[in-house]
């Protein structure tokens, strides 16, 4: 089983004493960030919607960017990350086994780094996947990854000996992974609170972001590999719906007030 997650806008730079790996997409994020330096700081406010503050951060960010950076510049992704889903991930709380695992078994989407893995040494930066950054591949970020994404997905689930993939990234970073390279039957969770208002079950973005992160580190820990096995998550109170459920999109629920 393999799992796909989405990155975070935020940060979270403190120290780590983890060692990290290398990106596959390395070269290919050097061409993108030598990209981004060519913007205005006009352009990288509009190109992803930010503040002046934000823009002249992240200008910043590509302009200290470098293929061999010093001590300290890097973080392990997993624990770069500061968002939503990574509450629910808790990476610092996992023991060495469990990243270990996670290592083979779980990938971050990144709209720079294409995919990585929970240890792989990053720098900061802010490149959103739905970012109409122009290459000499294409208008967007969607059309630079091309099939890029699915094919390493393909490649490290053949590695595991696995043809299921457990979506708990965004639809804005799961878009980019191509359906006709992607060779994996893909279950997508969805996690729905139930208000009690008479209006039934509906989705709350930041409780739903953080389960996914939660489902992500459920099959860590438990080290789960057959789609059956993900119906027994009940973290923070949820809980499987089958009525509401369809075979690749299992359905969970908690009464609102649990939240």
């Amino acid at each position: 089983m393999l799992v796909v997650i989405s990155p975070a806008k935020r940060l979270d730079w403190d120290a780590t004493d983890r060692a990290g790996t290398e990106p596959a997409f390395q070269e290919d994020a050097l061409r993108l960030v030598r990209t981004a330096r060519n913007l205005t700081l006009g352009n990288l406010r509009d190109l992803m919607n930010l503040s002046d503050d934000l823009a002249r951060l992240n200008r910043d960010r590509f302009r200290a960017f470098e293929a061999e950076p010093p001590t300290g510049a890097t973080r392990p992704a997993a624990f770069a990350f500061a968002g939503d889903t990574y509450q629910g991930l808790e990476a610092p709380s996992l023991d060495d086994d469990e990243i270990a695992w996670a290592q083979d078994h779980l990938r971050i989407l990144s709209g720079l780094y294409g995919v990585l893995r929970p240890l792989d040494a990053i720098q900061p930066y802010r490149l959103e996947m739905g970012s109409r950054l122009k290459t000499r591949r294409g208008a967007n970020l969607y059309e630079y990854w091309r099939d890029s994404l699915s094919k390493a997905l393909n490649a490290q689930a053949e590695a595991l000996g696995t043809d299921l993939l457990v979506n708990c990234a965004s639809q804005e970073y799961f878009g980019a992974v191509a359906p006709r390279a992607l060779k994996l039957r893909v279950i997508t969770p969805a996690f729905m609170e139930d208000r009690g208002d008479g209006k039934g079950p509906g989705m709350v973005s930041f409780f739903a972001k953080k389960a996914r992160g939660a489902m992500a580190r459920y099959v860590i820990q438990n080290r789960l590999n057959r789609a059956e096995d993900l119906l027994s998550f009940d973290t923070g109170g949820y809980a499987y719906q089958p009525e509401m459920s369809e075979p690749d999109r299992p359905v969970f629920l908690r009464p609102y007030p649990a939240a």
